[in-house]
């Protein structure tokens, strides 16, 4: 019996060491979706200085406080796009000038160059950048001690910005901007009318800020080398194939075309590597036809009770676990169909559902996640038809019998065992 045993066990183990190398299909991202993240949102604040429409006698200092400026920006690509800012001026009187005070606001729609990709900048730095915007939109201009109402008129805006990537997700910047109003009625002081015919008021803006990407991707096209991005892939694309050719289960189907890449191991498959399996219950027919005739009472088409007891209470069928993970692994739920069959063939049969992990962490966390492992796999065999009375849940914590340095051997104690009674 020790001797069937050993060979069946080998069998089941071949099951086993399948689901410990296990590899999930990778999927091309759809070439229809840039690699790279479009929205962004810009904060700026710092002075003004208004160069034309002020009334004799009035004036601002030299570098006037304040200057704010709020902007979301959609990039089409990595070198041109579109953003939607809102400005804010205020202008005070100099020392040594008569008082006023007077807030201009604006809304601008303006297109977006980017020099840095344009120029390639990505030849010889990935820190530095540098944009161009350019647009038209709407002002206001209010004054507190001068004229009543609101004077509004059209703008025409242009201006640079230069880019510190501080990383994937923000940039500081630097910013200086030009604004020309049209049909400006008021100088900028309020306290007089404009003299200087439908091109008035001139206004420069001094900035600096934060531009804060949004989106999943890892770059933002600020940043996004498109050139060097096409080459990536392509060496991704020439490694795939390289690897794909490969037969890691050696059953004549190229890992590329393998739907069951870690396939039993002289077990036959079908044009897409899948073990021919046709009632369905999860193990091969060329390996249950062989246990049955090896293991099978005469008459009797299923594996003799006490030949499976022995298995299960031996430590030879398990379901294995990721790291740090309480979900099965697909390719060892078999394990847990083995036990289900079991107990249906025996309904005065139950079993410890004995749960484990490895020694990576807190103690008392990894005791508490194989519990979780236990009680993951008691939950399958309940949804399976099994009553949830016949099935006791054991939280074994940490395996030590292995070298908790060794990332194969952790991967055998990440486990779920069984002891039927």
């Amino acid at each position: 019996m020790k001797k069937n045993i050993a060979s069946l066990s080998f069998l089941i183990m071949s099951l086993a060491a399948s689901a410990q190398t296990a590899t999930t299909t990778s999927t091309t991202p759809s070439i229809d979706k840039p690699g790279y993240n479009q929205w962004s949102i810009e904060l700026n604040g710092g002075v003004n200085k208004p160069i034309r429409t002020m009334t004799a006698g009035y004036a601002t200092e030299t570098l006037n406080l304040f200057h704010g400026d709020l902007g979301v920006r959609y990039m089409f690509n990595p070198k041109f796009g579109l953003k939607l800012d809102f400005g804010y001026d205020k202008f005070q009187e100099a020392d040594d000038t008569a008082p006023f005070e007077s807030t201009y606001l604006r809304t601008d729609l303006q297109g977006v160059i980017n020099v840095g990709r344009a120029l390639n900048f990505e030849q010889w730095t990935k820190t530095f950048g540098l944009l161009v915007h350019g647009g038209f939109g709407v002002s206001q201009l209010t004054s507190k001690n001068g004229f009543d109402g609101e004077d509004y008129m059209g703008n025409g805006i242009l201006g640079i910005t230069g880019q510190v990537r501080l990383g994937d997700r923000v940039a500081l910047t630097g910013d200086l901007t030009g604004v020309v109003n049209g049909k400006q009625n008021w100088n900028f002081d309020g306290m007089g009318r404009t003299t200087s015919g439908a091109f008035d008021g001139g206004l420069l803006n001094a900035s600096i800020g934060l531009t804060f990407y949004l989106g999943k991707n890892e770059k933002h096209a600020d940043w996004y080398a498109e050139e060097n991005d096409r080459l990536t892939k392509l060496e991704d694309r020439v490694d795939l194939i390289e690897t794909g050719l490969l037969d890691t289960d050696k059953d004549g189907v190229a890992d590329l075309y393998d739907l069951e890449p870690n396939s039993i191991t002289g077990v036959a498959v079908n044009t897409k590597g899948q073990s021919i399996d046709t009632n369905q219950n999860g193990v091969p027919d060329e390996l249950e036809s062989y246990l049955d005739k090896t293991y099978a009472k005469k008459g009797d088409n299923n594996l003799t009770n006490s030949t499976v007891e022995e298995l299960i209470n031996g430590g030879y069928v398990n379901v294995y676990f990721d790291f740090n993970s309480s979900k099965p692994t697909n390719a060892s739920l078999s394990g847990v169909d083995f036990l289900v069959k079991y107990l249906k063939n025996n309904p005065g049969k139950s079993a410890d559902i004995i749960g484990y992990a490895d020694e990576i962490g807190n103690s008392s966390y990894n005791t508490e996640l194989s519990r979780k492992r236990a009680e993951a796999v008691k939950k399958v065999a309940t949804n399976a038809g099994i009553d949830a009375s016949r099935l006791n849940v054991i939280a074994n914590g940490e395996d030590t019998s292995v070298n908790k340095n060794s990332k194969e051997a952790r991967q055998i104690v990440r486990r779920v065992t069984f002891q039927v009674k």
